[in-house]
């Protein structure tokens, strides 16, 4: 795994606050941040959690160098007290966040910080980037995937990326969302992840005809045989060649073929004449694997079909989550903790009701059914809170606060944990491969209707009755513009 030290990657304005408070008696306040999210991409049901063994890192080799402070020094915006201070940086702060690949809703605390006010400004450009950025792509992935049920999906996507940490780290989030291997070696070398690949049309334009070309690499990788189709003529050139590269090379070395790969053409129609003719010729184990600009709603066009495709590789509309741009998580000030231990919560008000923020020092929980195994609801609960789950627990709309529900029968579970104390590491990031699998576990936990295509069920994300009231009481003195 790459080591970065990241500490400049930030806003400047996290900077000069964080110069603006030093020689104040707010510089050691002790705060508390939350990241959450508003909205779901893609009108989706849920999202998924990524990147924070990246937001681990980030922590761990957080300090500035000489040429950092340079530079800070020629912008002329710091005092000299300010940049000494950044010579010993040390990060102190305890950090809490749900972990990697467990589905997550809108509104609800999926990483808070708690430190002096100084630290916590300098992280909030960092921990954005690296949650919004792999969990969007996590999110993409697991929808593709869901859209491909039991076929593969491969990410093909690293030269369509926005720069190489983007096709990195992306290919990491997507085998987290669900795809099955990448293209990318640099990510398989450092996170396990499983790597595929065969060839590209520039191979079999190099030979002198398109048969010598699968025929070479027939010869050079008899176990593991699929060959690119499309160059020329599929139905014409390609597959017969391919037929009889089976025919006369491998099948002779006592092998099977492992696949073809269309990348163009018709692929629904394609497809179907290419089963036909491999069926026909001996090979039903053939897979066909197609690409091509693929995203979950061109996967659920070429089912209506009929095509016949065992595998898809998916590469641009994956890597850039092209149907959604951003994930939208933002890093708000959600409390204040005075010397005695006295929590100050903070609101931000806004016209957008969307934009007004959870006060407090908040835990969200998610209430699964005994019976089913089903995740009922989550519940966003002050700190001091605990949903005892021997007794029945009434949960209700915080927007529509008549529509109340008690649920009994149910295990309540905290969704975040604990990864850094006082600047140390104290959580172990599983491997990706490992998260894949809890994703998968805990997607299966979701109902159908959560998962559901087009107009998914919305979840249930609601509050405690205390940080409603909270909420409330708060949201009235901003209205009367007391603090």
């Amino acid at each position: 795994m790459r080591k970065h030290n990241l500490a400049m990657l930030m806003d400047l304005y996290e900077m000069t606050m964080a110069n603006g408070i030093f020689g104040s008696d707010m510089r050691d306040t002790v705060t508390y941040f939350d990241m959450f999210f508003r909205r779901v991409p893609d009108k989706g049901g849920y999202a998924i959690m990524a990147g924070l063994e990246q937001l681990i890192e980030y922590f761990g080799n957080l300090t500035f160098s000489k040429e950092d402070i340079k530079y800070l020094k020629s912008l002329n915006l710091f005092c000299d007290e300010f940049l000494d201070y950044l010579k010993d940086f040390k990060f102190e702060c305890d950090v809490w966040a749900v972990p990697e690949g467990t589905p997550i809703f809108p509104m609800e605390p999926i990483v808070t910080v708690r430190g002096p006010a100084l630290q916590a400004f300098l992280v909030e450009t960092m921990v954005l980037l690296t949650i919004n950025h792999q969990s969007l792509i996590a999110t993409k992935a697991n929808r593709i995937c869901s859209m491909a049920g039991d076929r593969p999906v491969m990410e093909f996507g690293a030269r369509r990326a926005h720069g190489y940490d983007a096709a990195y780290y992306g290919a990491r989030a997507a085998i987290i969302g669900g795809a099955k291997g990448t293209s990318n070696i640099k990510t398989g070398q450092d996170f396990g992840a499983p790597v595929s690949g065969t060839m590209a049309h520039s191979w079999v334009q190099l030979f002198p005809d398109e048969y010598t070309a699968f025929k070479t690499y027939a010869e050079k990788y008899p176990d593991s045989c699929t060959l690119l189709i499309d160059t020329f003529n599929v139905l014409k050139s390609g597959l017969p060649n391919a037929i009889r590269c089976f025919d006369e090379v491998l099948k002779p070395m006592g092998y099977r073929p492992k696949g073809i790969r269309i990348d163009s053409g018709d692929i629904a129609y394609l497809s179907k004449k290419i089963r036909k003719a491999l069926d026909d010729a001996g090979y039903p184990d053939c897979a066909i694997v197609v690409s091509n600009s693929l995203d979950e709603h061109l996967i659920k066009e070429l089912d209506s079909q009929g095509a016949q495709i065992s595998s898809f590789g998916v590469g641009e509309r994956l890597i850039t989550a092209s149907s959604e741009a951003v994930f939208g998580g933002v890093y708000k000030l959600a409390a204040v903790e005075l010397p005695d231990g006295t929590i100050i919560p903070k609101i931000k008000v806004s016209e957008n009701i969307e934009k007004i923020t959870l006060p407090g020092v908040k835990i969200p929980w998610r209430l699964y059914d005994n019976a089913t195994g089903k995740a009922i609801a989550d519940v966003i609960c002050l700190s001091h809170e605990k949903i005892d789950d021997t007794k029945p627990y009434e949960i209700f709309d915080p927007v529509y606060t008549w529509k109340r529900k008690t649920v009994t029968d149910f295990t309540a579970k905290k969704l975040q944990v604990k990864i850094m104390e006082k600047g140390k590491q104290v959580y172990t990031s599983p491997s990706v491969n490992e998260i894949s699998s809890y994703r998968k576990q805990c997607v299966d936990n979701l109902w159908d209707e959560v998962k559901r295509f087009e107009n998914p069920h919305t979840y249930y994300v609601d509050l405690s009755e205390d940080l409603y009231a909270l909420r409330q009481e708060l949201l009235k003195k901003a209205a009367k513009g007391e603090k």
